[in-house]
C-alpha cells in the first residue's frame, strides 16, 4: 500500500510502498478514505514529541471496513467507521470506572513474537503510530480503535471527528462540563479551537470569546458560534478578556499547545474559573502560574482527547453534523492527495488554514 513515512525528524515525509499484514482475531482492516492533517502529527515531525522511527503518522481518519479477524463481531466488511487513538481494552481500572480515554491499552498491539502489522517491503521495521498510522491507503487496527457510523455521513468530514472535533468539543462538554449561560474563552481557532467554540455554542454558553492572531480565523470563529473575537496582534488577550467580562471568564480553553497561551488561559479566569489545556505543550516545557491565584479556587487542568467515550460520542457528533449543528464543511480548508502531504503541513505552519484533509482515491 502507499503511505507517508517519517524517517527522520525535521525532514519531509516520504511517499513509499509499505507492506501490511492480515487481520488477526480482534483486528480490522480498514480502507482509508480520508485523514485530517493535525498539528499533533507536526509535533512528531518537528521532534517536539518522540516516536520510534520509521513510522507512518496520521490519526484523524475515517474509512470503510475491508476485512475482520475471526473474533470480531462489532463490524463487518462494508461498514463505515471512524478511527480513534483512544484505544480501550474494556476491563482495566480506567475502563471500568468510566475513563476509557486513559486506558493504557496493553493488549491492543501485537506481541513481540507476532508478525508486525506494518513492515517495509524488504522486511524492515515500520512502527505504527498510536495504533493507527492513518497516512496510508489502509489501516490494520484493533477493533477497539474504531466506531461504526451511518453510511450517509461523508467520510472526509467524518475524519475530522476522529480527533479535532472529539478533542475540542469533548474538552468543553466532557472535561470542563460547562454550564448553560457560562462565559467561555477559546485560544487558538484551528480545527480543535473551532470545535471547542462550536461545542460551547451547542452546549448553551452565554458568551464565547475567540482568541487568535489571524483575522481570517477569527471571522471563521464567528460562524462557528463565537460572540466576541480578540486579535492578539492588536491587544493583550488577558487584559481584553478581563475588560470584556468584568473580571474574567468562567472557562477558558487553550488549543495551541504553547506555554505562553496556556499561562494566558489561566490568567484570564475569574475566581473559581477553570482553564483546560487541550493543546500538546512540547515535552519538557513547564507551565507557570501564580500560587496566590490558587487561593481564588481557580483550576488548571489537562484534557486527554476530550475525555471521550468515543463509541458514544462520535455517533452523536455525526448526528449533530447531519442535523446542521456541527459545522464541519467550513472547517475543511483544502482536500489534497497523499502526495501533497508535505505542502499541507507547510500551509499549517503559516496559521492560515483550519484543516487540510488527505483524501484517498481508491
Amino acid at each position: 500500500m502507499k503511505a507517508a513515512v517519517l524517517r527522520e525528524v525535521n525532514k519531509p515525509l516520504s511517499i513509499e510502498t509499505v507492506s501490511i499484514s492480515k487481520p488477526k482475531s480482534h483486528e480490522v482492516l480498514v480502507r482509508t478514505a480520508a485523514c485530517g492533517v493535525c498539528h499533533s502529527d507536526l509535533h512528531y515531525i518537528e521532534g517536539k514529541y518522540a516516536a520510534p522511527l520509521p513510522t507512518i503518522l496520521g490519526h484523524e481518519a475515517a474509512g470503510v471496513v475491508e476485512a475482520v479477524g475471526s473474533e470480531v463481531t462489532y463490524v463487518k466488511p462494508g461498514d463505515h467507521v471512524i478511527t480513534c487513538l483512544s484505544v480501550f481494552c474494556g476491563h482495566c481500572e480506567y475502563c471500568t470506572t468510566g475513563r476509557p480515554f486513559s486506558c493504557q491499552n496493553p493488549e491492543v498491539a501485537r506481541g513481540e513474537e507476532d508478525e508486525p502489522r506494518l513492515t517495509e517491503p524488504k522486511g524492515g521495521d515500520m512502527h505504527q503510530f498510536y495504533s493507527l498510522s492513518a497516512f496510508a491507503e489502509q489501516m490494520l487496527i484493533h477493533e477497539h480503535a474504531l466506531v461504526k457510523i451511518r453510511k450517509d455521513m461523508p467520510l472526509d468530514r467524518a475524519a475530522l471527528i476522529g480527533c479535532g472535533v472529539t478533542t475540542g468539543f469533548g474538552a468543553v462538554i466532557n472535561t470542563a462540563n460547562i454550564e448553560v449561560g457560562s462565559t467561555v474563552a477559546v485560544i487558538g481557532c484551528g480545527g480543535i479551537g473551532l470545535s471547542a467554540i462550536n461545542g460551547a455554542a451547542i452546549a448553551g454558553a452565554g458568551r464565547i470569546i475567540a482568541v487568535d492572531i489571524k483575522g481570517s480565523k477569527l471571522n471563521l470563529a464567528k460562524h462557528f458560534g463565537a460572540t466576541d473575537v480578540i486579535n492578539t496582534a492588536e491587544v493583550d488577550p488577558v487584559e481584553a478578556v478581563r475588560e470584556m467580562t468584568g473580571g474574567g471568564v468562567e472557562y477558558s480553553f487553550e488549543a495551541l499547545g504553547l506555554k505562553k497561551t496556556s499561562e494566558q488561559a489561566f490568567r484570564m479566569l475569574r475566581a473559581s474559573g477553570m482553564a483546560t489545556i487541550i493543546g500538546m505543550v512540547p515535552e519538557g516545557e513547564m507551565i507557570e502560574v501564580h500560587g496566590a491565584d490558587l487561593l481564588s479556587d481557580k483550576v488548571l487542568r489537562g484534557s486527554n482527547m476530550g475525555s471521550n467515550h468515543f463509541r458514544v460520542d462520535m455517533p452523536r457528533y455525526v448526528d449533530f453534523y447531519l442535523n446542521g449543528k456541527l459545522k464541519l464543511d467550513d472547517m475543511i480548508s483544502r482536500r489534497v492527495p497523499i502526495e501533497q502531504i508535505n505542502e499541507a503541513f507547510a500551509e499549517m505552519k503559516t496559521g492560515e488554514v483550519a484543516r487540510s484533509v488527505i483524501v484517498f482515491d481508491h
